[in-house]
C-alpha cells in the first residue's frame, strides 16, 4: 500500500510543479465540489424552477455525505500531506517536497474522496434532470443525442477537474478520489430510484435525520469502545498542517454530519411548515424573486462564523444554521413575498 501511495505522492508533486499556473483554478474546483455550493447556491435555483430535482439534490448529497462519513471511519485512509511525514516508505532519506495550501489540511480520513463523491452525485442529478427536461419538451432525437453526449462529456470534465484538484491540493491520494466518483454515481442512482423522497411526510424526515444521526454516533462509541480512535486523523492534521490557522473544525467528521442533518432536517421543516402550505404562487417573476432573494440572504447567513473553542456549541450552531438555511429558500422568502404581493394587490383594491 505504501508503494501505492508514494505513486500518489509522486503525481502530486507532478501536477504541482507542471500545472502550477492552475492553482486559482484548482482551488475553485475543490471550493465549488464542496456541498456548501450545493445548499447555498445550486439548491434555492432548482427548489424554485424545478423542485423534485432540488429535492433529489439535497437526498443525495446528505445520505451520499453520511456514508462518506461511515466509509472514512471504517477505511482510515491516510491523506498525502501527512503521510509523507509518517511514513517509514522513504527510511532516513528526505521527504518529498509536497506542497500544502490554505485548503489541504482536512482533518477526517482520506477515503473515499468526500469532494468528489459530492461533485459526482449533485452533477449526476443536475445533468439527468436536464436531460428528462428536453424530453419532456420532445427535444428532436439527434439533437438530444447531442445534448445528451456533450452534458455527460462536461460531467467527465468537472470530475476530472475536481479529482486533479484534491490530487494537486494534496489532500487526496489519487485511488481516493476514484473511490469517491464511483460511490457517488452510485449513491446518485440508488437514490434517485426512490419515490418516497418526493413525498416524505416530517415524520420521516424527522425518524430519518435521527436514525443517521444515532446510527453515525453509535457506531463511533461503539469503535471507541474496542479501543478504536476515530478521531486519529485529527491530531495527524494539527501536527503535521505548517500552518495552525489551515485546521478548520468545519472540516472534522462531526461537523459534517451535524451540517447534513441539518440541512434534513431543515428541508423537512420548510416543506411542512405552514407558512409553506400559501406559497403555491408559480408565476415566472415571483420565481425568479425568490431565486434572488433566497441567494442573497443565504449569502448573508454565510457571513455567520462562530468560535470553534466549544466544540458543543460549535457543532449546536452548525446544525442550526443548516436548518435556516434550507428555510430560507423553501419557506421564508416565498412567504414573505407573497405577503408583500398580496399587500400590494389590497392597496390597489382600496
Amino acid at each position: 500500500m505504501d508503494l501505492f501511495q508514494s505513486w500518489g505522492v509522486e503525481l502530486a508533486i507532478h501536477l504541482q510543479s507542471r500545472y502550477s499556473s492552475y492553482e486559482g483554478l484548482f482551488n475553485l474546483a475543490s471550493t465549488v465540489a464542496d456541498l456548501h455550493t450545493a445548499y447555498f447556491w445550486l439548491f434555492p435555483v432548482w427548489f424554485h424552477l424545478r423542485r423534485d430535482t432540488a429535492l433529489r439534490l439535497i437526498w443525495v448529497a446528505v445520505i451520499g455525505d453520511w456514508l462518506n462519513l461511515v466509509l472514512k471511519w471504517v477505511l482510515s485512509g491516510e491523506r498525502p500531506y501527512w503521510w509523507v511525514h509518517e511514513t517509514q516508505f522513504y527510511g532516513g532519506g528526505s521527504v518529498p517536497p509536497l506542497q500544502q495550501f490554505p485548503i489541504t489540511c482536512e482533518t477526517g480520513p482520506g477515503s473515499p474522496s468526500g469532494h468528489a463523491m459530492g461533485a459526482a452525485g449533485v452533477w449526476f442529478v443536475m445533468i439527468t434532470a436536464l436531460l428528462a427536461i428536453a424530453r419532456e419538451n420532445r427535444c428532436p432525437p439527434l439533437l438530444y443525442k447531442f445534448l445528451q453526449i456533450s452534458l455527460w462529456m462536461l460531467f467527465g470534465l468537472v470530475e476530472l477537474v475536481v479529482c486533479m484538484s484534491r490530487v494537486y491540493m494534496a489532500a487526496h491520494f489519487p485511488h481516493q478520489v476514484v473511490a469517491g466518483v464511483i460511490t457517488g454515481i452510485s449513491v446518485a442512482v440508488v437514490v434517485s430510484k426512490e419515490k418516497r423522497i418526493y413525498s416524505a411526510s416530517m415524520r420521516t424526515y424527522f425518524f430519518t435525520t435521527l436514525f443517521l444521526t444515532s446510527f453515525a454516533i453509535g457506531f463511533y462509541l461503539l469503535l471507541k469502545s474496542v479501543g478504536v480512535d476515530l478521531l486519529w486523523t485529527l491530531e495527524k492534521a494539527q501536527k503535521r498542517c505548517i500552518r495552525p490557522e489551515w485546521v478548520h473544525m468545519d472540516s472534522t467528521p462531526f461537523a459534517s454530519l451535524l451540517r447534513n442533518m441539518g440541512t434534513l432536517f431543515g428541508l423537512g421543516l420548510g416543506l411542512h411548515s405552514p407558512f409553506h402550505a400559501g406559497t403555491k404562487k408559480t408565476s415566472a417573476a415571483f420565481k425568479l424573486g425568490c431565486i434572488i432573494l433566497s441567494l442573497f440572504l443565504l449569502q448573508l447567513l454565510n457571513t455567520w462564523t462562530f468560535s470553534s473553542e466549544n466544540h458543543g456549541t460549535f457543532y449546536t450552531l452548525s446544525f442550526g444554521k443548516s436548518v435556516v438555511a434550507l428555510l430560507i429558500p423553501t419557506t421564508l422568502v416565498p412567504w414573505a413575498l407573497c405577503k408583500v404581493c398580496n399587500g400590494g394587490k389590497e392597496e390597489k383594491n382600496l
